[in-house]
């Protein structure tokens, strides 16, 4: 009896420690990360899926304008056959590819948007706005998904990067994950001109 209460003893206090020193926070924060990934990529899925809507209302009013048209199009293809899964996030150039086929896309919604000044039916017009609408919608969500995996990235590098989650990151073999980067085109103040 006496050696099952010192065996039951050790194997508590054992459960005990390793409950307590972090083997199972990198696992919890890479899911965490993994999943804000996810979240990331549903909202430009969102975008993708508007994309057709809203170039087949210009096509019905701005014909002239079929370069931008095609530029949309192309770049919605190629934005969405550009993919990192959870896997690829400790792949820094992967995640860059991956950045700059949606820079590509979001400058040509840009220059599709401004189609519209020269159209003023077409800015009137209840489904170009509503589309419009959901798309500025679907952009402020990617910009709130981009920031959500940024924090859970960090908090995941962090521990992966400092005692003791280092010890533990050479266990699971954890490799600090990409994050976000800016564009050197948007640190720069745009040009207003009136």
């Amino acid at each position: 009896m006496r050696k099952y209460l010192i065996r039951a003893a050790g194997i508590l206090c054992l459960s005990l420690f390793v409950t307590g020193c972090g083997v199972n926070t990198i696992p919890t924060e890479q899911e965490q990360a993994k999943a804000a990934w996810a979240e990331v990529q549903n909202q430009y899925l969102r975008r993708a899926d508007l994309i057709p809507n809203l170039v087949n209302t210009v096509k019905g009013y701005a014909q002239q304008e079929q370069k931008v048209l095609i530029d949309v199009t192309e770049a919605r293809a190629k934005a969405t056959s550009v993919q990192v899964n959870a896997n690829d996030l400790t792949n820094p150039e992967a995640l860059q590819r991956f950045q700059n086929a949606q820079a590509q896309l979001s400058g040509a919604l840009g220059r599709l948007l401004a189609v519209s000044e020269n159209y003023p039916d077409l800015k009137s017009n209840q489904n170009f706005l509503a589309l419009q609408s959901q798309l500025e919608g679907t952009e402020n969500r990617i910009a709130v998904a981009r920031r959500d995996y940024i924090a859970a990235v960090q908090t995941y590098n962090t521990e992966v990067e400092t005692f003791p989650g280092r010890l533990w990151a050479g266990v699971y073999n954890a490799k600090p994950m990409a994050t976000f980067a800016t564009g050197e085109e948007n640190q720069r103040a745009p040009n207003v001109q009136f």
